[in-house]
């Protein structure tokens, strides 16, 4: 699973989604110029394994959630394997899903209205 993983890391790291045809465009996108939650996600992943910051905040600011949410679990995770520890994940609460879930529409609808400030979630191009 992990070499499966670094292979995508390798991928994203060498070759930028920007600039080539090998990686898929957004299809709700393509066929009706609505951005979803991910679009930019692609150019996201490139600048973040690149440490660009910045870039990854200008393509989609949901993805830096993401990876906080996927680093405070391994975290935990790894305490509590590691420590003999017994840290709750507040991932596993029950409310944490629903809660991720309102904030994920929520940035979907805003980032669709195209007057500022909203239309600083846009993807950039």
């Amino acid at each position: 699973m992990l070499l499966f993983f670094g292979m995508i890391a390798l991928l994203y790291f060498t070759l930028n989604p920007s600039e080539s045809v090998f990686f898929p465009k957004c299809p709700l996108y393509a066929t009706t110029g609505i951005y979803c939650p991910g679009c930019g996600s692609q150019r996201a992943m490139h600048s973040f394994l690149h440490l660009n910051l910045k870039e990854v905040i200008s393509y989609n600011v949901l993805f830096l959630l993401g990876v906080l949410i996927l680093v405070y679990h391994v975290s935990v995770e790894g305490i509590n394997l590691l420590l003999g520890k017994k840290i709750y994940n507040i991932l596993y609460h029950p409310k944490t899903s629903m809660l991720l879930l309102v904030i994920v529409i929520i940035y979907w609808i805003i980032r669709n209205i195209p007057y500022p400030p909203f239309n600083l979630l846009a993807p950039s191009s």
